[in-house]
C-alpha cells in the first residue's frame, strides 16, 4: 500500500484504477477457485467409479467454466481445453 506522501502525488483517476484492479483481482481468484474445487469433484467422481455422479459433476463445472470464460477469468481456448480433457475421463469412466 502506498505511503501518504506517495498517495498525494497520484492522481484520482490512477487510485480509482487501483481500487477497481484489486476487487477484479479478488473476484477472479475465487472464481479460479470455485473452478479448480469443481474440476476435482468430477475427478473425485471418476476415481470413486460412480458414472452418474461424474456426470453430474461434470454438467456443473461445464456450466461454471463456459461463464469464467464469457465474463473473461479465463481465456476460451482455456475453457475449451478443461471442458474437453474432464469430458473424454468421464466418457472413458461410462464406456469401461
Amino acid at each position: 500500500m502506498a505511503t501518504a506522501i506517495q498517495k498525494s502525488k497520484r492522481k484520482k483517476s490512477g487510485l480509482k484504477r487501483q481500487r477497481q484492479s484489486q476487487k477484479r483481482h479478488e473476484l477472479n481468484k475465487s472464481v479460479k477457485s470455485m473452478l479448480k474445487t469443481l474440476a476435482k469433484k468430477v475427478e473425485q467422481a471418476i476415481a470413486a467409479k460412480s458414472a452418474d455422479t461424474a456426470k453430474e459433476a461434470l454438467v456443473k463445472a461445464m456450466q461454471a467454466i463456459d461463464k469464467a470464460a464469457s465474463v473473461g477469468v479465463i481465456h476460451k481456448s482455456t475453457a475449451s481445453r478443461k471442458v474437453s480433457r474432464l469430458s473424454a475421463k468421464v466418457s472413458k469412466l461410462s464406456v469401461a
